[in-house]
């Protein structure tokens, strides 16, 4: 018997898109990491270098040349692999993620506030800490408010005024935290320290607010009582450093508890036994 004559394959001349795809891949990648490397903005590299990483994974250039090869099936049920190729419709979009809302650097405030405010810190009026939640501003209760009161003392009002125009230079979201020490408090004002910590956080919003220019939408008050202690309540030293109002400048959108990325106080080393008798409370 004859044996049948094997007719040649054809020729995919489409194939050199597969190579090319691959290289205008590369060429995409290297701009965008040139790109990135020029950026200052941190926030901004990092926001556009995850865009180009998701719209890689999702598919990208590569789902493109696929559809080219193998063809898609329209609504009509027919192929319709040559619609996308030269002369035929535009290819479809490759759909990036909308951009996150970025904030601004903390750094730079850090160390304009720690020169600003020598005079305070040096003091023990202020303490600055740059934690992973933000830029925290340790406010100290004797230096910034009578006992047992929620006013703000106007000797702090050029210290308040420095800190304000820091924080409305930023765009970041602000949050007032009061907190007081372990020792009750029972006034006619004041039923308990959730209050009086509540309190003192309103009052340092108003003076932001009014005398800073920094819009109220920007900015949420917590108390949180003796709840984080900065340090041991078993001391004269240490309720005071717990006596304070936080003002925190958020590094992220959605904000975390204090304390959360902090080691917590440390218990004191000996506890009080029952027959002896108890400190006299210290003023708030």
């Amino acid at each position: 018997m004859a044996r049948k004559k094997q007719h040649p394959a054809h020729a995919n001349h489409e194939r050199w898109l597969v190579s090319y795809a691959d290289f205008i891949t590369l060429l995409f990648a290297f701009f965008v990491v040139m790109f990135a490397s020029s950026q200052t903005d941190k926030a901004k590299a990092r926001m556009v270098g995850e865009a180009v990483k998701e719209a890689l994974e999702k598919g990208g250039v590569r789902a493109v040349v696929h559809e080219v090869l193998g063809g898609t099936v329209d609504e009509r049920g027919k192929g319709n692999a040559m619609l996308r190729g030269p002369g035929g419709t535009e290819p479809k979009d490759i759909h990036l993620p909308p951009p996150t809302p970025t904030v601004g650097e903390l750094l730079p405030s850090l160390n304009y506030l720690s020169k600003a405010l020598e005079a305070e810190i040096k003091d023990g009026k202020i303490e600055l800490q740059l934690e992973p939640r933000g830029l925290v501003l340790h406010m100290r209760q004797a230096a910034f408010f009578p006992s047992g009161d929620d006013s703000v003392d106007p000797k702090t009002y050029a210290a308040i005024d420095k800190i304000g125009e820091t924080i409305r230079a930023l765009p970041n979201a602000v949050r007032l935290e009061g907190h007081t020490d372990s020792v009750p408090i029972h006034t006619a004002r004041f039923r308990s320290n959730w209050e009086l910590s509540a309190a003192r956080s309103i009052s340092m919003l108003d003076q932001l607010a009014n005398r800073c220019g920094i819009a109220r939408e920007r900015m949420a008050i917590a108390g949180y009582a003796d709840t984080i202690p900065v340090a041991s309540n078993d001391t004269d030293e240490g309720r005071a450093r717990n006596r304070r109002v936080d003002i925190v400048v958020l590094n992220q959108q959605i904000a975390v508890q204090p304390g959360s990325d902090a080691e917590p106080a440390a218990p004191p080393s000996q506890p009080p036994t029952p027959d002896k008798k108890p400190a006299a409370p210290e003023k708030k």
